[in-house]
């Protein structure tokens, strides 16, 4: 098995030219101790991209083990507490859409209904850096989802590096969640309701973005 054989098979096709960038980034990880787990790593891409409607870009992901899954922002269902910008959302997704937090963190009602949620660096290591790895990749990702006509959320400004790949009108920007940065302009962006009112426009049926 290999990170680009854990794709959908679509994503295969559409990310071809990235097979020899992907080989090269897993025998760097080899020598690395590494969050999410290697089965997850390639998490985001299980889904196929043709379900894809909005895609939510956050930074790399959770340094904990316990809360990496492959899934920006995502956690196991399981796992407590809920880490503070996964909470830091819930606050915000209350705050837009009166929705009540969730007791658990996992996001995949989400993923469900055609939400990506993809790191712009798919590994961590607090030791090694990531970022420079994984460039590409990510670029070609963003790159393919706005020639789809996807709506972008990009959380921080290593997200918003792929505004590029996306027209405005289908691009909403702000604030990492992150306790560090979400009083900047995080919170109050209402960015679920902005993009429900995209798909509407669009004559798409809107996201349901209660977490269940």
């Amino acid at each position: 098995m290999t990170l680009f054989s854990t794709m959908h098979p679509r994503w295969q096709e559409l990310l071809s030219q990235c097979e020899p960038a992907l080989s090269r980034i897993e025998k760097s990880l080899v020598l690395q101790d590494f969050l999410p787990n290697y089965a997850n790593v390639m998490r985001a891409f299980v889904q196929s991209p043709q379900e894809i409607r909005v895609v939510i870009f956050g930074q790399d992901p959770y340094p904990n083990p316990a809360h990496a899954t492959g899934l920006a922002f995502s956690i196991p269902r399981d796992v407590r507490p809920v880490p503070a910008s996964l909470r830091n959302i819930y606050k915000e997704l209350e705050s837009d859409l009166g929705i009540v937090p969730a007791h658990h963190g996992d996001l995949s009602s989400w993923v469900d209904q055609g939400v990506a949620l993809i790191n712009r660096t798919l590994t961590f290591n607090s030791k090694t850096p990531s970022r420079a790895l994984w460039r590409e990749f990510t670029d070609e990702v963003a790159r393919i989802l706005g020639e789809k006509g996807c709506i972008a959320v990009l959380w921080g400004s290593d997200a918003q590096e792929l505004a590029q790949y996306f027209p405005a009108k289908n691009s909403i920007s702000s604030p990492h969640p992150s306790p560090l940065s979400a009083y900047r302009g995080f919170f109050g962006s209402k960015p679920f309701s902005r993009i429900n009112n995209i798909l509407l426009m669009n004559d798409e049926i809107p996201i349901d973005w209660e977490v269940k």
